[in-house]
This record gives C-alpha cells, structure tokens and sequence, in this order.
C-alpha cells in the first residue's frame, strides 16, 4: 500500500515536472529562479503553490490575488499570440476570454450566494487556472465546445437581432443628444449675440443722454 502511494506521487511528480519544462511564460521564470537559486523548478513551484493556497483560504485580498492570477498571465500570453504569426494560439486565448466572460457575467448575478461557499476564492482560482492550463484537457476549451458554443449556435439570430436594436437605438440616442447639444449651442449663442446687443445699445444711450 505504502510502496503503491509512493509511486503514485512519483508519476505525478514526475508528469508535473515534464509540465514544468515545456515552453511558456511561467516556466521561463521558473528557469531563471532556479539557475539564480539552485533550487530544482519542481520544488519552486510545490513552494509557490502551498503559498499561494493558503493566501488564498486565509489571506487578506484573496479576491484581488484570484483576479490577478486569473487575469495577468492569460492577458500577458494573448498579447503575444496577437504579436505572433501562429493564429492557432489566438483562438486558444479568445475562448478562455469568452469563457472567463460568461464566468464574471454569472458572477456578477449570484455573488450574494457564491461568497458564502468556503474558499470561494481558492475554489475559483483553481477554476481559472484549469481553464488556462496548456493541456489536453483544458477547462476553458471543454467549457466552451461543450456548453457556450452549442448554446450561443442555438439562439445566434435572435442574439444578432437583439444587438442590431439596440445598436441602432443607441444611434438614434447619440443622434438626439448631438442634435440637443448643436440647439443647444445655437441658442446660448444667441442669447450672447442679444445680450451683447443690449449692451451696446444701453452704452450708446447713456453716452447720448450725457452728451444732451
């Protein structure tokens, strides 16, 4: 039983620090702390985890470190999508986006609810990080393929519809409020034109009445 558990953790040991080497963002910092510190990259990063973790079941701003995790490193990788030639990993990053969008959209509705769950923030942590993780099983792809894409497909027309109205009755408000603001523009300029009129008219009569 012992010997079966220790095998276990080696083989995921042993998965995570072949994860731990592959190119990206994350593990090139790892590299770089590791050839300044001689610590090995597997145990930087079990160190960070267990930090991060428990930062986030008892910290104070564990939902600003969840935000922050969640949103730094995929704005940072899409950024460099954009800037490369390989168009595959910008449709890589726009689903996490669109997927992380429906999350906050939900969010915003049902947080009464959701921040009385124990280790809310820890809980979403894990969540976001699954939904970037550069694997196979990849929350955000399996999200979306399975859930949004189909859903969005099914009603696509009457959303495009939706959008198209109230596209165009925002135009009609900036229209009237354009049109508002030019009257209202003409009419204070008016009103100068007549009350410097007036004031010039008044000055010509007292200079009249004293030269009487």
């Amino acid at each position: 039983m012992a010997s079966a558990v220790q095998q276990n953790v080696e083989n995921w040991k042993a998965k995570l620090d072949k994860v731990l080497h592959e190119k990206n963002g994350f593990t090139d910092l790892l590299e770089k702390v590791e050839q300044k510190t001689g610590v090995r990259r597997l145990y930087l990063a079990i160190g960070l985890f267990a930090v991060v973790v428990l930062y986030l079941m008892v910290g104070y701003g564990a939902q600003f470190l969840c935000n922050f995790i969640g949103f730094i490193y995929p704005a940072y990788t899409s950024f460099k999508a954009v800037e490369s030639t390989n168009k595959d990993d910008d449709t890589v990053w726009l689903i996490y986006w669109v997927v992380y969008s429906f999350f906050a959209l939900l969010e915003f509705f049902t947080d009464i609810f959701l921040f009385w769950i124990p280790f809310y923030w820890l809980l979403k942590c894990i969540f976001l990080v699954w939904c970037m993780a550069p694997t196979s099983y990849n929350g955000s792809q399996i999200i979306y393929y399975r859930f949004i894409r189909p859903f969005i497909l099914r009603y696509e027309k009457k959303i495009d519809s939706a959008v198209d109205r109230a596209s165009e009755a925002a135009r009609e408000v900036f229209g009237l409020a354009f049109r508002a603001t030019q009257n209202a523009g003409e009419v204070a300029k008016d009103m100068a034109n007549d009350a410097a009129a007036d004031a010039l008219k008044k000055q010509y009569l007292d200079n009249s009445a004293k030269t009487d």
